[in-house]
């Protein structure tokens, strides 16, 4: 939401100026009395003192030892925003067709005690779940490293160029999938079409079983792209229905989130190589390899948490009754209360669209040609392409060129999996300590640098098995970025319209990289792939450089938006909010995070 300033008096007299919009675009007006019978918003009536007092504002939480000795959970937690101001509060009102507008008061206060209990509830309900749908789709995604160990390759006969050619084939069919996916998910509701997806690719991983040959592999492939596609921002569009900055939570509170959600991928990684070396032990039983076992297994396991995503993802806050979830749902209407208002004090422009509302052709192109976005999409499409290669030929690598058996190889991939685990969640709370995206966002390239040099400049078919192992472990290791900028981009697109598109053309630029990636270790440069590394090792300091530029951007975006801002009388920049035709990010009172 774009920062928004409230009534307050004009330049050089002697009360305080309204504040100037802070550079996170989070929204802070002033918090002094107004005439209440300048408002339509339930206030009209009220006099001064009958308006409940707002909450002082205290320093965030973000770790359970940062609570200060000052905190009091029975202080009130409800912080000053564009609704406490009768000359803004009309301007903001929700749209009357909105699906929580029953549940909207801007008198509505509660304390911080009350709103930690509510956030760790919608955790439990909500974000629990979620994670489990995403460790669902990183098992039926990534399931084929394991399979590779198995002879997978030998028993289709395939290349490692045909491996090559599958990934690409799965990762442009997901790219393309990404949006018409958005575009479907917010007309049904992200609660009926994400789960309709997870049954839809879990009957594909299934039929993986009877692969027989090239053309079913990259058949199978492209189906799997085609219906996972669009998965992950269906989710985050769905989780912002809970959290602010996406319907449940605060902007640090998404990000954090996300931190754990790709987390869980992680998670899955791990246990994915935990099935694999049970389930690969399975060759021979009823005459078949043990990687159409494992495909075949994971394959109803994602199908059966697919069905019961029908009942567990309820269609948004004030929605969560129903036969499954309870009669009363799951939340009661205090809390509920505070869900919805909580989230839209902060973001206004939540209300801007109902949940089951279509995206329209001009909405699209409108969203898609916001070129103040398209430095986050480029950092999406590079970011992980220097490590992506070699995670992607790692099991082979450690089965075929470490000399490692099938069951050693898929233990190996454990190790790096949880380092890189602890490194990413670790960024991402640094991000927000201390309020840098793009320089901790950097750290990844920097981290994975002198490791690609290494790789570069040692003949590693002389070195022992080991080092280069742990050598790849630590690379592998890195902290990736991606959970911060996901949440950057949900940041500076500042409407609920663009953040539906924009996370889809984020990851649509992720999943291009991927492309590229696929298709930078060759057959005609192994076993050493020369070639490959220093083009890795280019890319990541490109990177680097890349990551600096994004910054200069912002800073620049900002700073030619403040000049005209800053000169604006009060009166104007009422004027200006009552009247602009500016939206979103575009919004002269918006910052840009960075």
């Amino acid at each position: 939401m774009a920062t928004v300033l409230a009534k307050g008096p004009k330049s050089g007299s002697s009360p305080p100026q309204p504040p100037s919009p802070p550079s996170d675009g989070s929204t802070t007006p002033t918090s002094e009395s107004k005439d209440p019978q300048k408002s339509n918003i339930n206030i009209s009536s009220e006099s001064l003192s009958s308006i409940p007092p707002l909450g002082v504002a205290i320093e965030e939480r973000r770790f359970w030892f940062q609570r200060a000795k000052s905190y009091d959970p029975n202080a009130i937690a409800t912080q000053v925003s564009v609704f406490d101001d009768p000359d803004t509060a009309e301007k903001y009102q929700p749209r009357p067709d909105w699906e929580n507008i029953h549940r909207f008061d801007p008198l509505a206060r509660w304390t911080w005690g009350e709103e930690h209990r509510l956030i760790r509830k919608i955790d439990w309900r909500i974000m629990v779940w979620a994670c489990i749908m995403f460790m669902a789709l990183e098992l039926d995604r990534a399931n084929i490293s394991q399979a590779l160990t198995d002879g997978f390759l030998n028993d289709l006969h395939l290349t490692t160029n045909d491996y090559n050619l599958g990934n690409s084939v799965f990762k442009l069919a997901f790219l393309c999938a990404e949006l018409p996916s958005q575009l479907v998910s917010k007309w049904m509701g992200p609660d009926r079409w994400i789960p309709c997806q997870m049954v839809l690719w879990s009957v594909v991983a299934t039929c993986q079983f009877w692969l027989s040959g090239r053309t079913s592999f990259l058949a199978c492939r492209a189906l799997l792209g085609i219906l996972q596609g669009g998965f992950i921002p269906d989710v985050i569009l769905y989780l912002s229905y809970f959290y602010k900055v996406l319907p449940f939570y605060k902007h640090h509170e998404l990000s954090l989130r996300l931190g754990f959600f790709w987390t869980a991928m992680s998670i899955a990684d791990i246990a994915s190589a935990l099935l694999a070396y049970g389930l690969l032990h399975m060759r021979g039983v009823q005459g078949h390899a043990g990687w159409r076992w494992l495909f075949l297994i994971e394959g109803l396991m994602t199908l059966i948490i697919g069905i019961f995503s029908f009942a567990l993802m309820p269609a948004g806050p004030c929605h969560t009754a129903s036969w499954f979830r309870g009669k009363n749902g799951w939340f009661n209407e205090r809390e509920e209360k505070i869900i919805v208002n909580r989230v839209i004090r902060e973001d206004p422009s939540k209300s801007d669209m109902h949940n089951r509302e279509p995206i329209t052709p001009r909405l699209l192109w409108q969203s898609l040609k916001d070129f103040d976005l398209w430095p986050i999409y480029i950092l999406g499409l590079t970011f992980q392409i220097p490590m992506t290669p070699i995670a992607q030929y790692l099991t082979l690598t450690l089965r075929t060129g470490l000399g490692f058996d099938t069951f050693q190889s898929n233990l190996l991939t454990i190790p790096y999996t949880v380092v890189h685990m602890i490194t990413m969640l670790g960024i991402t709370y640094l991000g927000e300590i201390f309020n840098e995206l793009t320089l901790i966002a950097a750290s990844g390239q920097i981290w994975a640098l002198p490791f690609l040099i290494y790789l570069n400049t040692v003949n590693t078919l002389g070195v022992n098995r080991w080092v280069i192992y742990a050598v790849t472990t630590l690379l592998l290791g890195y902290p990736n970025a991606h959970p911060i900028q996901v949440g950057w981009n949900s940041r500076n697109s500042n409407t609920v319209r663009s953040r539906t598109v924009s996370a889809a053309c984020y990851n649509m630029f992720v999943q291009a990289g991927g492309i590229v990636s696929s298709n930078i270790y060759r057959k005609d440069d192994a076993p050493l792939y020369k070639r490959a590394n220093k083009q890795l090792l280019a890319l990541c300091c490109m990177n680097i450089v890349l990551y600096g530029l994004v910054k200069l951007y912002y800073i620049f975006r900002n700073k030619q938006k403040a000049r005209k801002w800053d000169v604006m009388t009060t009166e104007e920049r009422l004027d200006y909010l009552a009247n602009t035709t500016d939206k979103g990010n575009k919004r002269l009172d918006f910052r840009f995070q960075h």
